[in-house]
């Protein structure tokens, strides 16, 4: 058994779009609209095929997203060496994200960094 993908509501699907393929080289699919309903989505995939749906439809609740929250915390990104978790952190800070954590090595032996990106979401950059 394995995951087959994991799904993203957003506000702003096309910005959501742009930030995956932009800083972590997704590649999207044509997308998905349902006139009946009006939802609409893109399937999201990464070098390693791991894919990711993002989804919008009108009306739905936008709650806070408090770090120290049960649920998904999380979504990490394997970048391949702790030089890439370094240079992505970097631009993204200058692109205006906020960087909560790192990048650093944690208690575990991980090196990692971890950014508020898409929508107050979690993106966490790993070697």
């Amino acid at each position: 058994m394995r995951i087959h993908h994991t799904a993203l509501y957003v506000n702003d699907l096309e910005a959501a779009r742009l930030f995956f393929t932009t800083y972590l080289g997704a590649v999207s699919n044509d997308g998905y609209h349902n006139p009946r309903t009006d939802f609409r989505s893109y399937f999201l995939t990464f070098g390693s095929g791991t894919q990711l749906e993002i989804m919008q439809k009108p009306g739905m609740d936008d709650l806070p997203k408090p770090q120290n929250r049960t649920g998904y915390a999380h979504v990490a990104f394997s970048l391949g060496s702790r030089m890439m978790v370094d240079e992505l952190t970097r631009q993204l800070q200058k692109d205006g994200y906020q960087v909560i954590s790192g990048p650093r090595t944690t208690g575990d032996g991980y090196y990692e960094s971890c950014v508020v990106a898409v929508e107050g979401n979690l993106i966490e950059l790993t070697e």
